[in-house]
């Protein structure tokens, strides 16, 4: 079973390459507008899974959203749950488990994959995939539901990538919201994570 345990923010590395960024800010002015003594029973009860890798070092492997909004927000300590100890793994071997297991997604902000070098080694260094924002947009009002399926959020991100212009994202998120919730419902997104017909 995974134990709970409390660590520094700033020491966890992420295990992908993008987040959105309006997600992350409205996280983040949620955790802002809590007292610390909230922030910390908050954090507490959305543990953030995570991989002990070689050195012990924490790689996070779900929630980099709420872990960067907790960062810029000011926290220092969040509250994580180890999956595995691959503290002993030669980097290679550590990568390749990573993948074996889907806890890692080297995916860039145009749906490209990298070299898991290219992952940056901290939370900060993150790119913004405003694609990634409407997914989670589109999820929470309903469009698809949330689903164990690892990185399904990319999934329907690509998907709304290649339906939604960026020109038209960027001018009016709430229209792209409105419009994308639509196309998860439809026939082409019938094979997504999630879906759910209307």
């Amino acid at each position: 079973m995974p134990k709970i345990r409390e660590s520094l923010i700033h020491d966890l590395h992420p295990t992908q390459l993008t987040v959105g960024m309006i997600e992350v800010q409205d996280k983040k002015t949620h955790l802002a507008s809590l007292k610390p003594k909230d922030q910390q029973a908050f954090m507490e009860a959305h543990p953030i899974p995570a991989v002990e890798g070689p050195g012990g070092t924490l790689y996070i492997t779900d929630h980099h959203h709420l872990v960067r909004a907790a960062l810029e927000a000011g926290l220092t300590s969040g509250f994580f749950m180890v999956e595995a100890d691959l503290s002993t793994s030669a980097p290679g071997d550590f990568w390749g488990e990573m993948d074996k297991n889907q806890w890692v997604h080297p995916l860039d902000e145009n749906g490209v994959r990298h070299c898991y070098t290219l992952i940056p080694s901290h939370l900060e260094k993150l790119i913004d995939d405003p694609y990634r924002s409407l997914a989670g947009y589109v999820r929470d009002a309903g469009g698809y539901q949330k689903t164990p399926t690892a990185f399904a959020e990319f999934v329907w991100a690509d998907f709304f990538r290649r339906h939604i212009a960026v020109e038209d994202l960027k001018a009016d998120f709430q229209a792209a919201v409105k419009c994308a919730k639509g196309l998860a419902a439809s026939k082409w997104a019938s094979g997504l994570p999630g879906f759910q017909a209307k």
